[in-house]
């Protein structure tokens, strides 16, 4: 990292000097922080990621589904068909018995959602990270951070025997300080970069005493989730793809503290409550018991400190949107911080992290919290709400896209600036360009500008050139569109001239 450690304070803390830089430190080694420190890496930023856990990838994690939005982030990596390869997909999901979503209908590559583990999602991420340079830092936690007007001091201390993130001899439990730039708080909802930065974390427990347990069934489901509620009880199932199956249920008259004692009778009995069957569940390899927070940090941002995935907003499990919203936090935030450690783009460009990605979470919040109750829905009221719903959904497809829209992250759209083409800040698929997809053209964090096939050809890209590919359309569409590293429209005009064009260029990426 930039700089060396030097002197030491009045307690014989070795202290960093204050030097700039263009190093990050990403906090939390879970899928949003391994995403985004192998996007900031490949972009060429040094990046240390730092993790409180031992180097593992746990099989324990509660993320089971990836939806279309996320698995077209994973594509502009490079990752979606491999990912793609070791789940099962799904493309008919099935909520309160009555409504059934049928994914085929979304206009993405990936019309359907993907069952598997969120392990599966870390390896491939990690891998990335490494083959990228990132280095890693873990039994490594922090303990504090200072901001100057240069950079972040982050104060941490290594667990007895853990190599320090910088190199050189072992430092057995001491403190110590990490100078970068920017520091992204990754590490989940009791994250101590959000806690150093003195955000609050407003919200509530939506859902107490969930049981987790990890199973084989004697019988296999009808279909590859099941998930229902009836009555007091809900529960979800989802396979492992190696013999078990991850049980998730929920009994609204038992509310136990989380470290209450658990068995698997508990487990069978909610299950029956809400599916109307156990399926022979037996051989428990793990159960467990967690409550279910709904919260979201007032800012994204406090100076060079981010938050990004669970750091920033928890949801209920409904919709498993979770990790997913996450993922696609480090999408958006990722090219913005990399254009601007790279001098490609002004430090305001940072605000747009805040504005574009804190309304999303709170949506998310919103509809994943509103189909939990729905689901759990007991007085008439509530009962007849739903009803009217699920029968609203299913003959009306203005609120089935737009439900599908918000559940599979593909119908949020960013703010445009007043008076900017219709298509700015809107998501844009994958389409067809003249030399190949556009998410293969995403990849390496490019920008991608599409013209009509007949476009001039004098467009001088100069040192943009490593930063930008251009394409045409394959049909005669007249339409000029630049597409951010993160799949969104910067800048469309339809016939524009050649100053126009380069003035766009010029305020998304910088002078040529």
């Amino acid at each position: 990292m930039t700089g060396t450690t030097g002197t030491t304070d009045s307690n014989g803390t070795p202290r960093t000097p204050v030097t700039p830089s263009r190093d990050v430190i990403v906090v939390g080694a879970g899928p949003t922080g391994l995403l985004l420190a192998g996007d900031l890496a490949t972009a060429g930023i040094p990046v240390t990621l730092v993790e409180k856990r031992p180097h593992r990838i746990s099989n324990l994690s509660r993320a089971f589904v990836l939806h279309a939005r996320t698995l077209e982030q994973l594509d502009a990596r490079g990752l979606a068909d491999e990912l793609e390869s070791k789940g099962r997909t799904l493309d008919r999901l099935r909520l309160f018995s009555r409504l059934t979503v049928d994914l085929t209908t979304l206009p993405s590559r990936f019309n359907h959602l993907l069952v598997l583990p969120q392990y599966e999602v870390e390896r491939a991420l990690e891998r990335r990270a490494v083959e990228a340079g990132v280095r890693f830092a873990y039994e490594t936690e922090v303990t504090g951070l200072v901001q100057d007007e240069d950079g972040v001091t982050l104060r941490v201390r290594a667990a007895a025997g853990a190599e320090p993130a910088a190199g050189g001899a072992r430092e057995l439990g001491q403190p110590r300080e990490l100078r970068s730039a920017y520091v992204v708080g990754t590490d989940g909802m009791r994250s101590a970069v959000r806690e150093a930065v003195g955000l609050p974390f407003p919200g509530r427990s939506a859902i107490r005493s969930v049981v987790l347990a990890d199973v084989r069934l004697a019988e296999e489901p009808e279909t590859l989730l099941t998930v229902n509620a009836v009555g007091d009880a809900f529960a979800f199932l989802a396979p492992f793809g190696d013999g078990y199956h991850r049980v998730i249920g929920w009994d609204r008259r038992r509310d136990v503290a989380d470290d209450a004692p658990l068995d698997l009778e508990e487990v069978r009995e909610i299950t029956r409550l809400a599916l109307g069957r156990d399926f022979g569940m037996h051989d428990a390899r793990w159960m467990s018991r967690f409550h279910s927070d709904e919260r979201q940090a007032p800012a994204y941002r406090v100076g060079r400190v981010f938050l990004a995935g669970d750091a920033a907003h928890v949801h209920t499990p409904a919709g498993g949107q979770g990790m997913n919203t996450g993922l696609q936090d480090a999408a958006n935030l990722s090219w913005k911080l990399a254009a601007t450690l790279n001098g490609h783009a002004r430090a305001d460009l940072l605000d747009t992290y805040q504005s574009e990605r804190h309304p999303v979470g709170k949506s998310v919040l919103r509809s994943s919290g509103g189909l939990v109750r729905l689901a759990m829905a007991k007085r008439p009221w509530t009962l007849a709400a739903r009803t009217l719903l699920t029968t609203f959904a299913n003959h009306a497809r203005p609120a089935r896209t737009r439900m599908l829209g918000q559940i599979t992250g593909i119908g949020y759209a960013y703010p445009a600036p007043r008076g900017a083409h219709p298509l700015t800040g809107k998501r844009v698929p994958d389409v067809i360009l003249q030399n190949g997809r556009l998410y293969e053209a995403l990849r390496g964090g490019r920008f991608v500008l599409i013209t009509p096939p007949d476009a001039p050809s004098d467009l001088d890209t100069g040192t943009r050139k490593d930063r930008l590919t251009v394409a045409s359309w394959t049909s005669d569409r007249r339409t000029t569109l630049l597409v951010r590293p993160d799949g969104y429209t910067a800048w469309a005009a339809e016939n524009p001239t050649t100053g126009q064009l380069e003035a766009a260029l010029t305020a998304s990426m910088g002078q040529a």
